[in-house]
């Protein structure tokens, strides 16, 4: 007997695209952890496809970063030291200021009037340390400059408490989040009640309520505001139930590419501290919650890690506004002069949960 036309077998089958990736890192300001953790022992730094070195300048104060290869016989400048507001190279001793000239050479007369390295634009706020990469060489853009955080200067609220983890993907596959409600429940033990995104600029943030097995008690409504600015620095104001106590949250998802398939991804919380309790409690509640948050997220690790690049997802009603996202985030790969009003607009989208 013949199948009828339309047996499923007549479907064809879906063929998923993964394109080759271009070498191209995107533009805005990459979270480098905490600003007390770069000092005057120069720092190593594998982003962005090459290497660089971070050091604090012992009379500016200032984080500076320069590429880490000297342009004189090739030595790596993370292993040579500190001198005043410039680093020394370990192989000839030639010394680079904090704005990638050379301004010293021991047994020249003259420097050289090419002895200029890559200087990288870095910033400091709520207590985290960032660096400013732009493929066409622009300086950083006045209005994407990170937020600053009041609670984190108020005093009522603890430091961050910081991890780093090394993903072997493409740093895309993080961003999908932010649209992606459907995997709230299967991998974060969430039952999303609410879901709604907004494009605004060069930033994208997700509102979310529902229960969650791990960060919030039975019956206790969980909600969630989670915003990136830029493509590469994501933070979250959560609520949730410590023990019968309300418990809010900032947590700090951010990531710098290694290259185009490795990231490194920084998690941090910080808690604000619960009334009635000693500093020594406040710390013990934010190590226990900490390690519940990381318990949440560290679920998408396995998956990203064992997953491959779709380009062309086959979704269904049920999933968040991933292509919006994606057009969204694409603005941060091309020419600035290049960027289409349509990513510059302010959108929204609501995702239905099933009821």
């Amino acid at each position: 007997m013949n199948a009828p036309a339309n047996n499923k077998l007549d479907t064809p089958v879906y063929i998923i695209k993964s394109e080759k990736v271009e070498e191209r890192y995107a533009r805005g300001w990459h979270c480098l952890g905490l600003a007390k953790d770069y000092t005057e022992k120069p720092v190593r730094l594998d982003y962005f496809g090459t290497r660089l070195v971070a050091f604090r300048g012992l009379e500016d104060g200032v984080v500076h970063i320069l590429d880490a290869f000297c342009p004189h016989m090739g030595a790596d400048l993370s292993r040579g030291c500190v001198k005043g507001d410039s680093i020394v190279c370990p192989f000839h001793g030639w010394t680079w200021g904090g704005d990638g000239f050379c301004n010293d050479i021991p047994y020249a007369k003259r420097i050289p009037p090419k002895a200029r390295m890559k200087s990288w634009p870095t910033t400091e706020q709520n207590g985290l340390l960032f660096v400013w990469n732009d493929p066409e060489g622009n300086p950083p853009i006045p209005e994407q400059h990170p937020q600053r955080k009041e609670d984190y200067y108020s005093g009522e609220w603890s430091d961050w408490s910081m991890a780093k983890l090394t993903i072997h993907s493409n740093c895309r596959e993080l961003v999908d989040n932010m649209a992606d409600m459907a995997h709230f429940g299967p991998v974060h033990y969430s039952t999303v009640k609410s879901f709604r995104n907004i494009q605004d600029g060069h930033c994208f943030t997700q509102h979310m309520s529902g229960g969650h097995e791990i960060l919030t008690e039975e019956g206790q409504i969980f909600t969630s505001v989670a915003t990136y600015e830029g493509p590469a620095y994501m933070t979250t104001t959560m609520t949730g139930m410590l023990h019968g106590q309300e418990v809010v949250t900032h947590l700090l998802v951010t990531h710098v590419p290694v290259n185009t398939e490795q990231f490194d991804i920084r998690f941090g919380v910080m808690m604000k501290k619960i009334p009635g309790l000693s500093e020594a409690d406040n710390a013990a509640a934010v190590a226990q919650y900490t390690q519940m948050c990381m318990d949440s997220f560290i679920q998408d690790v396995d998956i990203w890690n064992n997953k491959i690049r779709v380009d062309n997802p086959l979704l269904c009603d049920g999933d968040g506004p991933l292509h919006l996202l994606r057009k969204w985030y694409s603005q941060f790969y091309m020419d600035l002069a290049s960027i289409p009003d349509s990513l510059k607009v302010h959108k929204e989208h609501v995702t239905l949960p099933r009821s």
